[in-house]
């Protein structure tokens, strides 16, 4: 296990620090965060956490490290915390927006059983986002942070705290999930698919 080495920063120090270190990922870090939350405001909630997260123990930061990859993990293992004590909570649903909904004059009788397909359809426009998407949030975390963020094998490592070997193997069976589910739009799209 990695030892932590805690620094004395001024409050000078780590103001110069949050700026000059962590505020320039705040881009990358709100589309990690949007990718792993499906939603804008559970993203921005997220994303807030982090850095909230990432002031508070500042002490911990090495400056010359990757800042980067520290915020993604403290973002990462936020995510990870929120998602359980989410699974466990019962579901909630606000019935008077449900009964506005039912009552008013726009409303389709033809309504979908599985309101989440109405819901996703909306929120995602096109055929990679979709498939990316529906992979299961281990695999889209890889491809996220591989793909689409240029994280080193190493350092996805330490992020996910994962050995480096199920970081390849989950990456090679995410590439090939997302090659699935993306072989019938390739086709349409006129690529040629083996």
């Amino acid at each position: 296990m990695e030892e932590v080495i805690r620094q004395q920063y001024s409050e000078q120090e780590k103001q110069n620090i949050f700026n000059q270190e962590f505020m320039p990922h705040i881009n990358s870090m709100y589309n990690f965060a949007y990718r792993l939350t499906l939603d804008a405001d559970d993203a921005k909630d997220l994303l807030q956490d982090t850095y909230l997260k990432a002031y508070r123990f500042i002490d911990s930061f090495q400056q010359g490290t990757n800042a980067k990859a520290w915020l993604f993990r403290i973002l990462k293992n936020s995510f990870i915390n929120d998602y359980r004590k989410r699974s466990k909570e019962p579901s909630k649903v606000d019935y008077q927006e449900v009964e506005t909904f039912y009552n008013s004059e726009d409303v389709d009788r033809q309504i979908t059983p599985d309101l989440r397909v109405e819901a996703l359809q909306d929120m995602i426009g096109d055929e990679i986002s979709n498939a990316l998407n529906s992979l299961d949030v281990d695999f889209r975390t890889v491809i996220i942070l591989c793909d689409l963020e240029g994280f080193k094998y190493e350092e996805m490592a330490k992020i996910l705290d994962i050995p480096i070997g199920t970081v390849r193997s989950r990456l090679h069976r995410a590439r090939n999930l997302l090659k699935e589910k993306l072989s019938e739009y390739a086709k349409s799209m006129g690529y040629k698919t083996t």
